[in-house]
């Protein structure tokens, strides 16, 4: 099974180079897509000095949003399955392992990381939005998930590019996941470990905002609006 990662870039200048050595240094046959949202801090720059077999760099010219970059992603990978890995330092690419285990034991055919299954804190607001949405989408679809918003999401190439998806900007995260859903596929979690990080720190999320906008994604997908 190879594993397509689809990194997403925006203005991570100070993080990438780490993350992309913890992805490389994980035992898996995999492929590395990253895409540059459009960075204007000397990400793009140093992106395109990388020159390694399994890592493919693709450029937006401006920023177009999280959801748009791996969209882009989803569109090149050749791997067997795929998962995003944000360029950030808050998700462990070793824990890789834990979710492939589930599709090479044949439990599962879509597999999320759970960063609450995993013990993982969260500031306050996070958790508490999160737990409203997960909620939300486990009234709305029958769902027994218990982290919607994790970034750690493994998926069949098959069935991602399967998908029409239109969310350019965070709501990616919730269109995915009600999407599959909707289609009736089960979702199997395992534990992850996780390290936040705050907005000080880069992270670009606007919880009200996007909190809102998540819940307005979960109903018309419901609905068939979308």
């Amino acid at each position: 099974m190879i594993l397509s990662i689809i990194i997403p870039v925006y203005n991570e200048i100070e993080t990438i180079e780490q993350i992309i050595k913890k992805i490389l240094a994980v035992d898996i046959e995999k492929e590395i897509i990253i895409v540059d949202d459009g960075s204007t801090d000397g990400s793009g720059e140093y992106l395109r000095k990388l020159h390694y077999e399994n890592i493919k760099v693709i450029f937006h010219k401006k920023n177009q949003g999280k959801g748009a970059a791996v969209k882009t992603g989803i569109e090149n990978v050749s791997g067997d399955y795929l998962l995003v890995q944000d360029a950030d330092l808050e998700y462990n690419p070793q824990d890789y392992k834990k979710l492939i285990a589930p599709i090479i034991e044949k439990k599962a055919q879509v597999v999320y990381g759970s960063r609450f299954k995993g013990g993982g804190k969260m500031f306050f607001k996070q958790y508490i939005g999160n737990k409203f949405l997960t909620y939300c989408i486990n009234l709305l679809y029958g769902s027994k998930l218990s982290d919607l918003h994790t970034c750690y999401k493994l998926i069949p190439k098959s069935i991602a590019q399967s998908f029409v998806l239109r969310e350019k900007g965070f709501g990616f995260d919730t269109e995915v996941t009600a999407r599959l859903l909707k289609k009736k596929i089960a979702i199997y979690e395992v534990p992850i470990s996780f390290a936040y990080r705050e907005s000080k720190q880069g992270k670009k999320i606007s919880y009200l905002k996007d909190g809102f906008k998540s819940l307005w994604i979960l109903i018309k997908i419901k609905l068939g609006w979308s």
